[in-house]
């Protein structure tokens, strides 16, 4: 569990209480709380002394419905309900606090409300988000639970949005290689959305943490879950699209990792995919093609976390020095021809050429017949495949 907090009681359930009041991302309001202080941020909009109306683009009908909604604010309830299921209220301040999360300027979170044993700011330090459509194709849930479970076992946190699709695909694959994972949601910790995920966010609570910007039982929007995009970004080291269509969700989480100095990768997909369309964009711009975990970490890691170099198979003619190699290819595909014209062919004397026909005789590509030389007729350690000749 976590440890002591730094932040005090008054504070914490000002910050609880502004969570209803405000919307996610408000920067006004993140302006305000900054300027002021939680503490004395609630008091003003909740008192009738005019000290609200002194906040810099405050008005009146702005005040009326910031004033409805704290009019039934129970923070004390509300701390206590999260608590009731395991959970907890984390503020700037505290030692569980991202500080990365600070780098949102006014639009950080005002805290977060947080279900699971784990610390989240040890987590966060090593976490990766996966990205993606929701109504994704089977090649989408592929990759995605191919990556989740990857990044798992390399020792990386996977962080997604336990929606549908991709970002579903991407929890279960690290669930499965035994990792750890974090769902942000855009509801309250307390409230299983999308219900047919409502199993999957119970495990994920259980082996990793659910967090969120709503109180007990708020409910999605959907401006909810384009803001709660900018929480996966400025959590994480960087952020990985799988599928994503122009207009998606998934582009906004990759747009502010980059506006965040965060990496940004795709995974490509067919040229004839609209599904991919958007990661084929964004591969266009600052994003980086990747296609496996461990080119997803050779990016965010350390200094050594280098991806294995990938190339084809390395056969034996592609061993033989440059003359021996010109040899081979003055060979005609069929019939024999005398050493001469193979000397002639080669660009070099009768006499090497002859040394060379008699190497690659010991290794297989050649056979002497009569006076001549031939390709050998049948299946040589090169696989039968001649250079150039696919």
């Amino acid at each position: 569990m976590t440890g002591p907090s730094a932040t005090g009681e008054r504070e914490r359930l000002a910050r609880a209480a502004l969570t209803r009041v405000f919307e996610p991302g408000d920067e006004r309001g993140g302006r305000w709380l900054r300027e002021v202080g939680a503490v004395e941020l609630i008091r003003r909009l909740t008192a009738t002394d005019g000290s609200a109306q002194a906040l810099a683009g405050m008005t009146e009908t702005r005040l009326g419905g910031y004033r409805l909604r704290a009019s039934d604010v129970d923070s004390r309830k509300d701390l206590a309900d999260v608590a009731a299921i395991g959970g907890r209220f984390v503020c700037p301040g505290d030692r569980e606090w991202p500080s990365q999360l600070d780098d949102l300027g006014d639009a950080r979170p005002i805290g977060l409300w947080v279900r699971g044993g784990c610390d989240l700011r040890l987590w966060a330090l090593r976490s990766v988000a996966v990205v993606g459509a929701r109504a994704c194709t089977p090649y989408g849930a592929h990759m995605a639970a191919t990556l989740g479970a990857g990044l798992a076992e390399l020792g990386w946190v996977v962080v997604s949005g336990a929606a549908f699709g991709v970002d579903g695909a991407a929890h279960r694959g690290a669930l499965a290689a035994g990792g750890a994972t974090m769902a942000v949601l855009a509801c309250g910790v307390d409230v299983a959305y999308p219900r047919g995920h409502a199993e999957l966010i119970g495990r994920i609570a259980e082996q990793g943490l659910i967090m969120g910007e709503l109180p007990p039982s708020g409910h999605p929007t959907r401006s909810r879950f384009i803001l709660r995009n900018r929480v996966i970004a400025a959590l994480t080291r960087g952020t990985v699209v799988v599928e994503a269509e122009y207009r998606s969700g998934s582009l906004v989480t990759a747009r502010n990792a980059q506006r965040l100095g965060r990496f940004t990768m795709g995974v490509p997909g067919p040229a004839t995919s609209g599904l991919s369309s958007g990661v084929h964009e964004l591969l266009r711009g600052e994003g980086v093609l990747v296609t496996d975990a461990a080119e997803i970490v050779e990016l965010v890691g350390e200094i050594g976390d280098l991806a294995p170099v990938r190339r084809g198979p390395v056969l034996s003619r592609d061993l033989l020095d440059a003359v021996a190699a010109r040899v081979l290819d003055a060979l005609p595909a069929t019939g024999v021809t005398d050493g001469r014209d193979i000397a002639r062919s080669a660009g070099t004397s009768t006499d090497e050429a002859l040394g060379r026909l008699y190497e690659l005789h010991s290794l297989g590509f050649v056979e002497r017949h009569g006076g001549g030389w031939k390709l050998t007729s049948g299946p040589t350690c090169n696989g039968g495949t001649r250079r150039g000749v696919t």
